[in-house]
């Protein structure tokens, strides 16, 4: 059979300036924090989710290390074959108690964990109701679970509350957002979510993955950040961004726990994760409490950036976050404006259609605890020249 058509596809996406490639990055061979190689050359990191930089702290690596020794690195097989290990145990133990839920399960990546869990959480009968910049895996899991699936806006509670009040009040009902959304920076607005689930007899899903480790008193997320107790809220987050390692987590009942081990697919059907990573994210779990400094100097990083853009005249559109988009809209211009800075020894990708809506291409800029204000200064002077000289401000 002649697979034409990826051809046609790939010829498609050229044309539209929408194709993807991978890029080799490398350690910075200086240690510089907050750089990398690339092409052979030391440049800014603006585009990681490594937001505490604790990917590469010396800790992290010894737990992982001496975990290998003893464990070896694949687990080998699934968690209800032969694949769960002690440190898979202690970790949800530990992200129970610092979730302050009953119970915890550890997934292999964020994606199987919000596909495995919206597949399965209600009944077919149900409806899932989500905001419509919700992450590709909430969407994808919204869709898997057979059950009614409708979205609102971005952030329009009306809309939502209109679908609520237009369901059979025993429909069983959730609502699925980001505590924080990926591509925008912003936070949901999860009270007046909750409060709108609490009135229709109605949950809510929150996609913790950008919150964890980074918002919040002590970085235990979105509910943290707004004073609520878990209740009604099923809280998912990855261990992946701020945590700096590899893996999820949902968190809840131990009810749900249990319900999620028994119906979960993609916990039932994959191979664990590596006990190495599990070592790895109890010591980041570590980290987090001892090292709160980290996330002060985030947070420090975040809006000396955040108020050199404003400066320049950027839009930061609804950021809250150290997560920053700058926007540019056409996709070309996006992609020239992430070529030029990458000249100017700023690596930060062009974000386009299907991950944003059309019309809406950016530079999605991440900050991290590890940035230097040197380097902070030099992706400011960099962003607001080649902004000028293609007239985007």
């Amino acid at each position: 059979m002649d697979f034409h058509f990826h051809q046609d596809a790939i010829e498609r996406l050229h044309a539209n300036g929408l194709f993807r490639c991978l890029r080799r990055v490398e350690p910075d061979p200086h240690g510089h924090p907050g750089r990398v190689m690339i092409e052979g050359r030391s440049v800014i990191l603006l585009s990681s989710n490594n937001y505490l930089g604790l990917a590469d702290h010396p800790r992290i690596k010894e737990a992982a290390i001496t975990a290998i020794r003893q464990y070896g690195f694949g687990s080998g097989a699934s968690r209800l074959i032969s694949g769960n290990a002690p440190p898979h145990e202690a970790l949800e133990e530990r992200i129970a108690q610092f979730k302050q839920t009953e119970s915890a399960l550890v997934f292999s990546t964020g994606y199987m964990a919000n596909l495995g869990v919206l597949s399965c959480l209600i009944p077919s009968q149900g409806l899932l109701i989500a905001d419509r910049l919700c992450h590709a895996s909430l969407i994808d899991g919204c869709r898997m679970s057979g059950c009614r699936f409708r979205v609102f806006e971005h952030g329009d509670l009306d809309q939502l509350e209109r679908m609520l009040a237009k369901r059979p009040a025993d429909q069983p009902t959730l609502i699925v957002t980001d505590g924080v959304f990926s591509m925008d920076g912003d936070i949901a607005p999860l009270p007046n979510l909750v409060e709108l689930a609490e009135r229709h007899g109605a949950a809510v899903f929150v996609d913790d993955a950008h919150a964890t480790g980074v918002i919040g008193k002590e970085g235990r997320g979105t509910l943290e950040h707004f004073g609520l107790k878990p209740g009604r809220v099923f809280q998912m987050g990855t261990l992946g961004k701020a945590l700096g390692g590899f893996g999820a987590y949902v968190a809840g009942s131990r009810v749900l726990i249990d319900y999620l081990i028994n119906k979960a697919k993609t916990f039932i059907y994959t191979t664990a994760l590596p006990p190495a990573a599990a070592a790895a994210a109890l010591a980041a779990f570590d980290l987090l409490r001892e090292e709160p400094e980290r996330r002060e100097r985030l947070w420090q990083n975040r809006a000396y950036y955040a108020d050199g853009l404003k400066s320049l005249g950027f839009d930061l559109l609804n950021s809250e976050t150290p997560i920053i988009p700058i926007m540019i809209g056409d996709d070309r211009s996006a992609m020239t404006v992430s070529q030029r800075l990458l000249e100017a020894g700023v690596f930060a990708p062009a974000i386009r259609p299907p991950t944003v809506p059309k019309g809406t291409s950016r530079i999605r800029t991440t900050i991290m605890a590890s940035h230097t204000r040197e380097d902070l200064d030099r992706v400011l002077d960099s962003l607001g020249r080649i902004a000028r000289s293609l007239r985007i401000l």
